[in-house]
């Protein structure tokens, strides 16, 4: 990749909540350093010969920008991402099934996965974030064995991508409330909670569900952060809480001390009121990832109720089903409208800050950003707002993804990530 140059010149950009035209954008060591919109009712300069034209007067930094057309929004953040379960998209769509059984599927890939395979399946799944709108992701990794080597490939497959990682690393100890791991699952287990730690130390920590680490051990994680953990992503899971402990899984979290703003649980799909108060007075993160959740029928989690409450929500592309950030946000709308037959519990305003994670283009922010094409079927006509990014565009409109102020992908790279993921599954589905 090139050196980044300092400066961009955006066509339009979503800017403390409002479109702005003609922003320019400075930035250094990997933040925005300024942000500079033309003053209204000035000439649009990428209508000018060179496309930089004098209507910018004195806000060109030394270094000439780079000039990205269409709409320009903060880089989107993955909240929750499983990168091996790209290989199975298309497959465990096939037929009839349930959840538990779909993880039979997922099992069978984890199986097939060494370090190589998983580096050259996930730099390919990384691509096809970034080239979607994804800057950041936070990797849910439970696939220890054999450690360090899984957790490296993670690591360099992301720098590869160019994507901002934050590996999460989970605890994984029983295959449901105090039954031992078989099969496969020993390869995600350090035996207890206490050998997890010593191996892991203090870095971002993940719990894998209230199933997989008994209560007992949960202690380990009080004061970690960030803490993520999957929570009440199937009723059966909260049944056998309740049947195991007399709890639900969010009282049980609460009891042991890991809600707070450090934690983000992910699904939060089949919860009780009481389960929403407890997140929303702790202040607990909450990540819900629609694409997979309707793949999997599991529900339709209460995200309007739980921001309300109090909690922050993010989107996460988890299984890969489909990996689209303008997808996850807009489903949070939509689902809401299917499951309450009302319309408007979410402003496109709303659900960009979700997908920007609460940031925005503005100073001393991280220096990402996402611009999407306005002249396509998808998104002409629509007004080149904030609108059209949440409720006509798709991945496939994204035409540039800036990190750290570097160009890391164009629409231009679409097919040779297509090459890439290919090759990828070829190498765990030989075709016979």
């Amino acid at each position: 990749m090139s050196e980044p140059p300092s400066s961009y010149l955006l066509e339009r950009a979503w800017v403390d909540g409002v479109v702005r035209e003609d922003v320019l954008v400075e930035m250094a060591d990997g933040q925005i350093t300024r942000v500079t919109p033309a003053p209204l009712g000035s000439q649009n300069p990428h209508d000018t010969p060179g496309g930089h034209g004098v209507s910018c007067g004195d806000r060109l930094s030394a270094a000439e920008p780079r000039s990205l057309r269409g709409l320009t929004l903060p880089g989107l953040t993955n909240d929750h991402s499983h990168a091996f379960h790209r290989a199975l998209r298309g497959r465990t769509q096939r037929g009839r099934g349930t959840f538990w059984t779909w993880r039979e599927q997922m099992y069978a890939v984890a199986e097939r996965l060494t370090p190589d395979t998983y580096f050259t399946l996930a730099r390919a799944t990384f691509r096809e974030m970034v080239a979607a709108g994804y800057t950041s992701v936070s990797e849910f990794h439970y696939l220890h064995d054999p450690e360090p080597q899984t957790g490296d490939a993670l690591r360099a497959a992301a720098a590869e991508a160019g994507i901002r990682l934050t590996l999460l690393d989970a605890c994984y100890v029983s295959s449901g409330f105090g039954a031992p791991p078989e099969g496969v699952q020993v390869r995600y287990s350090d035996g207890t909670a206490e050998r997890w730690a010593e191996r892991v130390g203090d870095g971002p920590a993940a719990i894998h569900s209230v199933r997989a680490v008994p209560r007992d051990q949960l202690h380990v994680f009080r004061g970690r952060s960030p803490l993520h953990v999957h929570l009440s992503e199937q009723q059966a899971e909260n049944d056998a809480c309740l049947a195991a402990y007399g709890v639900t899984p969010t009282r049980l979290l609460h009891e042991e001390g890991l809600l707070g703003p450090g934690t983000t649980v992910v699904h939060a799909t089949h919860l009780t009121d009481d389960d929403i108060a407890l997140l929303g007075s702790t202040r607990t993160n909450v990540c819900i990832t629609p694409t997979t959740e309707r793949d999997l029928a599991d529900g339709i989690g209460p995200a309007r109720r739980l921001a309300d409450a109090g909690c922050r929500i993010s989107v996460g592309s988890d299984s890969h089903a489909v990996v689209d950030p303008f997808e996850e946000l807009r489903a949070l709308e939509m689902d809401e409208r299917l499951a309450t037959r009302t319309r408007g519990h979410w402003s496109a305003a709303e659900l960009l800050a979700i997908g920007a994670g609460g940031r925005g283009i503005a100073v001393g922010e991280p220096a990402d950003l996402v611009t999407i094409g306005t002249t396509s079927t998808r998104t002409a006509g629509t007004g080149a707002d904030e609108n059209t990014a949440v409720f006509a565009a798709t991945a496939a409109d994204v035409t540039h993804v800036v990190v750290d102020g570097r160009v890391v992908a164009t629409a231009d790279d679409h097919d040779e990530i297509g090459r890439e993921l290919a090759d990828a599954m070829e190498a765990l589905w030989p075709r016979p």
